[in-house]
């Protein structure tokens, strides 16, 4: 008797045990089945890509693959419009594709980042974000800053648009500011008193202009044309190096290079700005040779119009209510509330005539 009660307790123990892990089995079974890669796959990111759903256009279609808490992001946390990435991926018990981890192959730049000066800001990421060019919206404009394979990521879980972050980052040799390092953030309750007195022009964000004390030597200097999205306050010049960003401050010595039109030749001395900038301390227009007209200055014409954007140093062309006029710019003695000229600017002009049968431009006004 004694022995038959031991093997029904042996029995009904055994029964617990197997309903316990009758219980467990399909837990286990799903999470050794989430972590299965079927397959790897590559493709480019897509614009509404969250930091919970990846959308990712492949070879064979759009594929929409959910990340989890243990989506391994270590060797790329970059999830951006038109970023190519590798995705390992299994089968999720919800229907989706689950990534197992994230990869993209390593980017060498070819280009030095001077990390002695870096400056951080917080913003979101804008929509106009592709490839490894940041669109990155903050309190004070837009910037647009690169993003390298030595970008330190550490601090955030994935980079997606539309999230704050934190970026530190400083100049390089090819003129765009460098993201050093992004961590996540959370949105700015206060306007930070150095973003107070910025403005956003053009596409580009365009800082404070630099007080007394900020002021420098020029460090360096380079020719170029000017880019169309120059405006006023940040010029964009096109050179042998690619694309550079000067500012132009209140201070800046442009009486010698004035005219701001697309393809216009300018060189540029500048220093690099506290705030990460290319600051322009002087510019000068690249001229062709001119001979000396005698100018008739009894009875100077005063006219309005606006810069055309045919515009040289050599000849201001501007858009009158008669019409297109030519004026040479070899003459002028006093330019009054306009540093630089720009396509489309209003400006009241006097001008002489010339024993060249010319119009010569005495004074400017903006």
């Amino acid at each position: 008797m004694v022995i038959i009660m031991k093997k029904r307790r042996i029995y009904a123990i055994g029964m617990v045990l197997c309903l316990a892990l009758s219980m467990l089995l399909p837990v286990s079974r799903l999470t050794v089945h989430a972590a299965e890669v079927i397959a790897t796959v590559q493709g480019k990111v897509l614009s509404g890509t969250t930091d919970e759903l990846l959308k990712l256009s492949t070879s064979d279609g759009l594929m929409e693959i959910k990340l989890d808490s243990g989506t391994d992001t270590s060797e790329c946390k970059i999830l951006l419009p038109d970023y190519t990435i590798s995705v390992s991926v299994s089968h999720g018990s919800d229907g989706y594709l689950h990534a197992v981890k994230i990869s993209q192959k390593s980017q060498n730049p070819g280009v030095t980042v001077d990390t002695s000066s870096t400056s951080t800001v917080v913003g979101t990421i804008g929509s106009k974000t592709k490839g490894d060019i940041l669109y990155f919206n903050t309190s004070a404009g837009e910037m647009e800053i690169k993003l390298d394979s030595t970008t330190d990521m550490s601090g955030c879980s994935v980079l997606v648009a539309n999230k704050y972050y934190s970026v530190t980052c400083a100049r390089g040799s090819d003129a765009y500011m460098h993201a050093v390092s992004i961590a996540d953030a959370t949105k700015p309750t206060t306007l930070p008193a150095s973003a107070a007195s910025t403005a956003t022009v053009g596409t580009g964000l365009t800082p404070a202009p630099a007080d007394a004390s900020q002021m420098k030597t020029a460090s360096g200097s380079v020719t170029g044309t000017v880019g169309e999205k120059t405006t006023e306050t940040l010029l964009y010049l096109n050179t042998d190096e690619g694309e550079m960003q000067f500012v132009i401050e209140s201070n800046t010595d442009t009486r010698r290079g004035m005219i701001f039109t697309k393809g216009n030749k300018l060189a540029v001395s500048f220093y690099h700005g506290s705030d990460g900038y290319l600051h322009a301390v002087n510019v000068v227009g690249v001229k062709g040779s001119s001979e000396e007209s005698s100018l008739d200055t009894s009875s100077p014409a005063t006219v309005t119009g606006t810069v055309n954007s045919k515009s040289t140093e050599e000849m201001l062309y501007l858009d009158t209510k008669y019409g297109l006029m030519e004026l040479k710019m070899d003459a002028v003695q006093s330019v009054n509330d306009c540093k630089v000229l720009v396509s489309g600017k209003k400006l009241t002009v006097t001008c002489a005539r010339g024993a060249d049968a010319y119009m010569h431009v005495l004074t400017i006004s903006g």
